[in-house]
């Protein structure tokens, strides 16, 4: 009886946990949207929504805390109780007319004392058996990400450097969370040393091309090469390694500025490398007024910083790597007209003998690039150059029309 009662109390021990952690998550979520996102909230006055929504979360924990003590509460009376009962039915069972001949009083005591002292220990395991359960709880959630599939490394090819010459070929690609694919049948050839700029409208396709390049995700059919190998069979952290991605949504760590331009490099660069990147970027132009210049801690994801300085340390960044493929993503999408104007001469100079691939909506910071692909609902519509692109009159000319007001 006690084996059996210790089951369920253990069983509706685990279960409260687990919803006080799912509760307990609720929380913490919902204080750090409303914290990261306190601009909007006091630009909308959304202090009530949100207040609303966090009494709602911590209410849900505050019942979720309270089932889980008053199962505590419960657990050890019922328990003591059956312990008690079991010491009962020896009394009545010693006081029996079977057994009262045969039951010594040394044998009675013997068996009555080590009942009554297994008291104090049952109370204890079910003290044990709560904590036991709440650790189990979180262990759950714990083992669930750690049973999450991991990135697919089956290649084995390393190199120590690569040409850079990129083949799409027919590559087909569906999200796992979507129907409907996001790229179909794409083709295209990038040269070492060229540029390919990808435009078209947003959701068509452009990023998605350059997630699989660097295998973020896995397409579906169809095969990109690199040097004429299928990036498949390269080595996941050797085939990144030749890659240097600046993308619109820069993330920034928590450390000095100079730590996030050389991220993950260790020693391979001096002072004066990061030094040089970073005035090629022109992150000088604002790192030089900050107290402790490039060693400046700026916060959670550069908090101190404005959309444009943050995008200048990631320029740096890639401009340090050196990596003879370059992949820019809206690189300069927070930057004003001034900066933009600096910072793609910076890129520029950067692209030179190295393969880019450049997505970008502004059609003036391509204008150059060896060959522009339109892509539009997962496909390639359009290609050639600027040029050649105009003279058709498609859908490029269009957004050429559009953006400069022709």
């Amino acid at each position: 009886m006690v084996a059996i009662s210790i089951r369920i109390v253990s069983k509706r021990f685990r279960k409260i946990s687990r919803n006080m952690q799912d509760a307990m998550g609720s929380v913490t979520s919902s204080a750090e949207q409303m914290l990261k996102g306190h601009k909007v909230v006091l630009s909308y006055g959304g202090q009530e929504v949100e207040r609303q929504r966090f009494d709602q979360v911590s209410n849900l924990m505050r019942r979720q805390t309270m089932k889980l003590v008053s199962a505590q509460a419960i657990a050890n009376p019922v328990i003591q109780l059956i312990a008690s009962l079991a010491l009962v039915v020896v009394l009545v069972l010693a006081n029996s007319e079977s057994l009262r001949a045969e039951l010594t009083p040394g044998t009675f005591a013997v068996v009555f004392g080590a009942m009554f002292g297994l008291m104090r220990p049952l109370k204890a395991l079910t003290n044990v058996t709560s904590q036991f359960q709440r650790g189990m709880a979180a262990c759950h959630t714990l083992f669930e990400l750690m049973d999450l599939e991991t990135e697919k490394d089956n290649g084995t090819h390393q190199v120590d450097t690569v040409r850079g010459d990129v083949s799409v070929k027919n590559v087909t690609f569906t999200y796992p969370t979507k129907d409907t694919p996001a790229l179909r049948n794409v083709s295209f050839e990038l040269p070492a040393g060229k540029t390919i700029a990808l435009v078209g409208r947003s959701g068509s396709g452009k990023s998605t091309i350059a997630n699989l390049m660097t295998r973020f995700y896995d397409i579906d059919s169809g095969e990109i090469q690199l040097d004429g190998i299928n990036i498949c069979d390269y080595e996941l952290f050797n085939l990144r390694e030749h890659v240097a991605v600046v993308s619109q949504n820069v993330h920034l760590f928590n450390d000095t500025i100079a730590n996030n331009i050389a991220y993950a490099s260790g020693d391979k660069y001096s002072r004066e490398d990061i030094e040089r990147a970073a005035t090629l970027a022109h992150a000088m132009d604002f790192v030089k007024d900050m107290d402790n210049g490039l060693d400046t801690v700026i916060g959670e994801n550069g908090v101190s910083l404005s959309g444009g300085q943050r995008q200048r340390i990631a320029i740096a960044r890639a401009l340090l790597r050196n990596a003879p493929i370059l992949i820019l993503d809206e690189a300069t999408s927070a930057l004003d007209t001034e900066s933009e104007r600096a910072i793609q001469a910076a890129l520029d100079e950067l692209q030179k003998d190295r393969t880019a691939l450049v997505i970008a909506h502004r059609l003036s910071t391509i204008e150059k690039a060896d060959q522009i692909l339109v892509v539009d609902e997962g496909e390639i519509i359009e290609r050639g150059t600027h040029d050649e692109l105009i003279a058709l009159d498609g859908a490029y000319a269009q957004l050429h029309r559009i953006q400069f007001g022709e």
